[in-house]
Formats: C-alpha cells, structure tokens, sequence
C-alpha cells in the first residue's frame, strides 16, 4: 500500500459548499467515490478535524488528504509481449492481438492482458483494475488506451462516460446492407444465457447503448461496415448488429451460422467456414490526452485473417457482380 498525503487551502470561491464536493474539485485526480470513501474514514481532515460530507465550508481552511492507495488487481506479472503503439508518463496505447484475454476470470486466470501489463509496470496494481478503462472481447484485435496514474485513470473514465474518446471498429456481418445508419438499444444481460448480451429495456436493467455504423463495401450475401461507438457495453456492436438482423460473420454466440452465396468459389467456401471468430477489429482510436490535452489518434492494421476474408468476398463479387 502507498500513501500520499496533500495539503490544501479552500479557495473562497467555494464558501457555502458542501465539504464532499469542494474535496472533489480540489484532489481532481481521486475519483468523487475513492474522495468519499477517504471522507467517511477520517482520512480528509477540515482544519485538522474529521468533517461530514454535507459540511459546509467557508473557505480558507485548510484540507489534509491522506490518500492510501492499497493495491486494486492481485493478479501475477508475467512476461507476454505487449504491442505498445504509445507511451508517456499518463497512458499507453496497446494494440491488442486476436485471441488475448483482457482481464483474469473463469477459465482464464493467467495469461492476460492485465498479466502482461503488470510485468510491463508493476505500479498498475494500484490503479482500479490494473490501468485498464475499457475493453475488447478476447476474439476482437485492435487499440486500448491503459491509464498509468489515478488522474489519467480518473479523466479516461469520465472521458468515456462523455463520449468525449473515438472508438472506430471494421466488422464483416452477414446480409446485403443497403445504407448505414444509427442502433440505439439498451443492451443488458440475457435473460436465459448468462454468457450473452442482449437488447433489454432500461426498466428491465438495459443501459443506453448507440452504435453508429455505414456500409464501406458490399458483397453478394455480405457487407464490410464501419462502426463507431458512443457507449462501451458489452459486445455491443456483435449484440446492435444481431438485433438489426445482420449479425458478425463468424460469431459463434449471436451469429446465424454459416451463410454460403449461390455458386461461391471453394476458396470463398474454405474462407467462410474456416473463420471461427467474431470479424471485428478496434481499427482507430481517438481522444485528448487527459492531462495534457493534445489530441491523440492511432491507427491498427487489419488482423490478416480478417483481411483474407474481404480479399475473399472481393474476388467472389468480381465473379458474380452484384446487380443493384
């Protein structure tokens, strides 16, 4: 455990405020539920005595902070290469490889991402869930950005919840799509399968949930779509995509199977039936830097196999071109 202890002077622009929220405004790089917590403790002290957190303050006084910060992850270090496309003393940008898990859990209680980055740096173990303020689904290649400070980790959260960070994705989804357009969905864990997401009304405990998307290419029996996230739940473009009856080529969970065009070529043939993962890759990503402000963007490459599949359905449409 590391403690880091703060002194400060209220400012007499917050006099009448609540005790609870001029701390926010003052430690922004604790979260708001991290600053109650300390609060509750006696661990935030108003002119060296322990303040409820509707207190009103007058400004002037003087506010002590005694930040503990206990390790969050208790998972191992271990050396697994990392693709690390940026890095500064706040953040770095993976490029996350198909087939690596995220985080430890059932089944899969090494190694992970989260393994790979401790090894990486060890202080991560302080930060709420190891740095890390997004995901990807195991199957999913493309770009994470990992918070390496609470200010980074704190900004990068709100950032998100803003819709204020670009999440660009490339999926190949079965069916001929005319134009793109906007999915907003509440998306919330299945009723019956608890492995599955599914679109659920916010009464019955789904939470907002918007993908924007357009068609890049179409092919005969399938298109190449862009997406663009403004929320982050779970599986939520594989879910959006299912629900609007275009599901992702080869998604074993919300997928309809195997979808062969009339008189495909074997080389289509093998390139459908052997893609056994979700085809969707985290293409681009964008944000501010959440302490400097200067505007970030990355780039990753499309995974080969994936690559392979569009060659694939491009060839077949050369072959058999579509009649609009």
């Amino acid at each position: 455990m590391t403690t880091l202890r703060h002194e400060a002077i209220v400012p007499v622009t917050a006099a009448g405020r609540r005790f609870d929220q001029t701390v926010a405004e003052m430690f922004p790089d604790y979260s708001r539920s991290r600053l109650s917590g300390w609060i509750k403790d006696g661990k935030v002290l108003l002119d060296g005595a322990r303040a409820a957190p509707r207190q009103l303050v007058r400004g002037g006084e003087k506010v002590e902070l005694e930040a503990e910060l206990e390790n969050e992850v208790h998972a191992q270090a271990e050396d697994i290469a990392l693709d690390i496309r940026f890095e500064d003393n706040d953040l770095m940008v993976v490029d996350k490889p198909m087939g690596l898990v995220v985080h430890p859990g059932a089944g899969n209680p090494t190694g992970t991402m989260l393994n790979a980055l401790l090894h990486h740096n060890p202080g991560l173990a302080e930060l709420p869930r190891g740095g890390i303020v997004h995901r990807l689904d195991k199957d999913t290649a493309g770009l994470m950005v990992v918070a390496k400070t609470l200010a980074a980790h704190t900004r990068l959260v709100e950032m998100l919840s803003l819709h204020e960070v670009r999440r660009q994705y490339e999926a190949v989804v079965l069916g001929t799509m005319v134009a793109g357009g906007t999915v907003d969905e509440p998306i919330g864990r299945h009723q019956h399968d608890r492995l599955k997401q599914g679109v659920r009304d916010v009464i019955d405990g789904g939470k907002e949930s918007v993908t924007h998307y357009r068609v890049r290419e179409r092919f005969r029996a399938h298109s190449l779509i862009q997406c663009n996230l403004e929320t982050g739940r779970t599986h939520q473009i594989r879910v959006h995509m299912a629900h609007i009856g275009h599901p992702l080529v080869g998604d074993q969970l919300y997928g309809n199977g195997l979808r062969l065009p009339r008189g495909a070529s074997q080389e289509l043939i093998d390139a459908l039936r052997g893609f056994r993962r979700q085809a969707l890759h985290a293409e681009k990503l964008g944000f501010d830097h959440p302490i400097t402000g200067e505007y970030l963007e990355f780039d990753s490459p499309r995974p080969a196999d994936q690559d392979a599949l569009i060659e694939a359905l491009r060839a077949d449409t050369v072959l058999h071109p579509i009649e609009d």
